[in-house]
């Protein structure tokens, strides 16, 4: 065999991580660095082709890629429970065979910035059928799961708890009863009662302040019984229910909005308020850098596996980036990858000692 299988994920990772944003630039960077390459692997049939380092990736099969890199992001994980974010993101430019866009769900654990795990589907509306595949495959014990309100389904919450995890979804209209019931509650809290507890927390910058205030309540009894109407879905071991009120100053204009959550573990509105505030964190430390850094949707590859196995690559490529000690950002780290090969030997090892 000329080019063994191990060879062509070796040079997209370390391209990638060094820099490289397509096919041309990813065989470039290996002409360069063969000889670093031939320190991990022996290359003897010399850097593959434009053509090898294209099929192989459209070839692999993206279901085995997928169970062998979330069982690596597991070694990496703490020992210690997680605030688990779960959260989609469309590729404009990368297409599956039946031309959809193609929409990855990813799993990050919050505290580490570590993508523990993505499923691949082909519209967004899928992700309530693409968040059951992955949560399959994670390890998930002591964790609590933050979803939006598109994962904020029964099915969903039991598949989690049966991980031996807690789940915080946001609600809004579905199930429909279900949400209206919960903004009544807080719109209307119970007779000679100021409600729950508040916990508020500010920002401001460039002009724009927003208030925060979090409330939560553990009496859930009156969701669980059957005075409401038959057949009606239960979200199992739910312990609270929560609104968030964000007040936004900017320009003169001030605007108020709500939103309410479910969640099966007992959390106060302190906790709370941390749990989702590290959820919106899958928006700046993975979506953001993989569109912006990482130019994942320049990525042009409309081929079978192509577009899901090289988002499963450049999400291995940032876990290792962000695996090696330091204070330095993640263009700087990139940088370093491509400028200093023992960086780039200490990341691909993992020896960050």
């Amino acid at each position: 065999m000329r080019y063994p299988l191990p060879q062509i994920p070796l040079v997209v990772l370390c391209a990638t991580m060094a820099g490289a944003q397509n096919i041309v630039e990813i065989l470039h960077r290996a002409g360069h660095k063969l000889a670093f390459l031939r320190g991990f692997r022996p290359f003897a049939g010399g850097v593959p082709s434009d053509n090898t380092l294209c099929d192989v990736p459209n070839a692999l099969d993206a279901a085995t890629l997928s169970a062998c890199f979330t069982a690596w992001a597991a070694s990496l994980a703490y020992a210690a429970p997680e605030i688990v974010a779960i959260d989609g993101k469309t590729s404009r430019r990368a297409h599956g065979v039946d031309a959809h866009p193609m929409h990855v769900v990813s799993a990050q654990a919050s505290r580490q910035r570590l993508v523990l795990g993505q499923q691949t589907t082909t519209i967004k509306i899928n992700e309530i059928i693409a968040i059951p595949l992955l949560l399959e495959r994670l390890e998930l014990n002591g964790a609590l799961v933050t979803i939006d309100a598109m994962g904020c389904r029964c099915g969903i919450a039991t598949a989690i708890c049966a991980k031996g995890a807690d789940y915080l979804p946001a609600l809004k209209d579905n199930p429909p009863s279900l949400a209206d019931e919960v903004r009544l509650f807080f719109d209307q809290p119970p007779s000679g009662d100021d409600g729950p507890p508040v916990h508020t927390t500010a920002d401001a910058n460039h002009g724009r302040s927003e208030t925060r205030h979090h409330r939560v309540s553990h009496d859930v009894a009156w969701l669980n019984t059957n005075r409401r109407f038959p057949g009606e879905p239960r979200f199992p071991d739910l312990a609270a229910i929560a609104m968030v009120e964000a007040v936004v100053e900017h320009r003169g204009k001030t605007t108020t909005a709500r939103r309410y959550f479910l969640c099966s573990a007992a959390l106060d509105a302190k906790a709370l308020a941390a749990a989702i505030r590290a959820h919106w964190g899958i928006e700046n430390r993975l979506h953001w850098v993989m569109d912006v850094p990482l130019h994942h949707d320049l990525m042009r590859l409309w081929a079978e596996h192509g577009p899901a196995n090289m988002a499963k690559l450049r999400h291995m490529a940032l876990n290792l980036l962000r695996s090696v000690p330091g204070k330095q950002s993640l263009a700087v780290k990139r940088k370093s990858a491509g400028w200093d090969e023992e960086f780039m030997r200490r990341a691909v090892t993992q020896d960050c000692h």
